[in-house]
């Protein structure tokens, strides 16, 4: 059927850009590291840490790739595939160095902005949901003494931008909660002490990709 071929295509496609992806992604953010050498956590484990980051990348793109496929279609289908992507390089810089760029950052609010302008029903929401969730965020940051960095702060507001208050209470909810017991379970078996640095932006971006994959964007 045309479906069938339609499929192929895009499945083919996907292929390709995955592999782009995979390769290009890793590239970009072996300069952000060289760029920005005197921030990261482990500097000196940059490539054992990022061992498998290639590959991990070019799969995990295919296969959100496919599911999208099936819940969006059209400009969301690009969207999603564009947020995807970037949450997977976010979620590959905080578990390797702790940190979230502003040059990754920057293009997820671009994104965000993009999405309420084309689909301006949505845009209040989505604006006063990246306000409120960025300034909730920051004072969790400041009573908490720093547990949440700036690139979080950041991440959830670009978050509330392209997904709305309500998918954005949740996300927030469960980053919350899940970083803090696997902080607590690390605490315990003493793989992490209370001075010891943690990667708060996976809690929040697993579960936005997640989401998507679930029920579209």
């Amino acid at each position: 059927t045309v479906m069938d071929y339609f499929l192929i295509a895009y499945g083919a496609l996907l292929l390709a850009l995955s592999f782009f992806f995979g390769k290009y992604g890793s590239l970009w953010i072996d300069r952000l590291y060289l760029k920005n050498h005197s921030i990261l956590s482990f500097p000196d484990a940059v490539g054992s840490r990022a061992r498998y980051r290639v590959k991990l990348l070019t799969l995990l793109f295919f296969l959100t790739g496919i599911r999208l496929f099936f819940v969006s279609q059209g400009i969301i289908l690009v969207l999603s595939l564009a947020l995807c992507g970037l949450l997977l390089l976010i979620i590959a810089t905080d578990f390797e160095q702790y940190c979230i760029f502003n040059d990754m950052i920057i293009p997820l609010a671009a994104g965000g902005v993009l999405c309420c302008a084309l689909f301006l029903p949505i845009a209040i929401d989505h604006l006063i949901s990246a306000a409120a969730g960025g300034v909730l965020f920051l004072i969790i940051a400041i009573l908490s003494r720093g547990a949440l960095g700036g690139g979080d702060i950041k991440l959830i507001a670009c978050l509330g931008l392209w997904m709305g208050t309500k998918t954005l209470f949740f996300i927030g909810m469960f980053g919350i909660l899940s970083g803090g017991i696997s902080a607590l379970i690390m605490l315990l078996l003493g793989i992490k002490n209370r001075k010891s640095a943690f990667a708060y932006g996976p809690y929040f971006a697993i579960p936005a990709i997640a989401l998507l994959l679930i029920r579209g964007l």
